[in-house]
């Protein structure tokens, strides 16, 4: 089982059981010394290190193999999965992460995603027309 720290349309817990099949446990964290970009073209995030910068988010607990799989099918090419540190209640937890690659950054926007905005402008348009849910099957 491991914990999954989420930064943008994951953060969702209907959308993140939809793509574990799971229904988890979670809670606010942060992540330090990474910044959160809009992707061009897209409704959701990616995060890089940045120094000084923090991304609020939150970790889900207990996500099994099959949905880890289904997390890394979701999230693409353009991520890879790394354990970083995350702060929750000020105190440092692991947690699988999914960070931009590099080779990929011209891919970023100029500006830093929103989820508010998400959630009121395209959580919608994302849920119907994502990619990652047809590499779900």
């Amino acid at each position: 089982m491991a914990i999954v720290f989420t930064y943008g349309s994951l953060m969702c817990d209907d959308i993140m059981a939809a793509v574990t099949g799971q229904a988890l446990a979670s809670e606010s964290a942060s992540l330090n010394d990474f910044a959160r970009y809009a992707v061009r073209n897209e409704a959701y995030p990616a995060i890089v290190p940045e120094a000084s910068a923090k991304v609020q988010g939150r970790i889900y607990y207990d996500v099994n193999d099959l949905g880890l799989a289904r997390l890394d099918l979701f999230e693409g090419d353009w991520y890879s999965r790394v354990a970083l540190k995350v702060e929750v209640h000020g105190a440092p937890v692991e947690a699988q992460t999914y960070v931009f690659r590099d080779e990929c950054r011209q891919q970023l926007a100029a500006w830093l995603w929103d989820f508010e905005y998400f959630m009121e402008h395209g959580k919608q348009t994302f849920t119907a027309e994502y990619l990652g849910y047809q590499r779900l099957g």
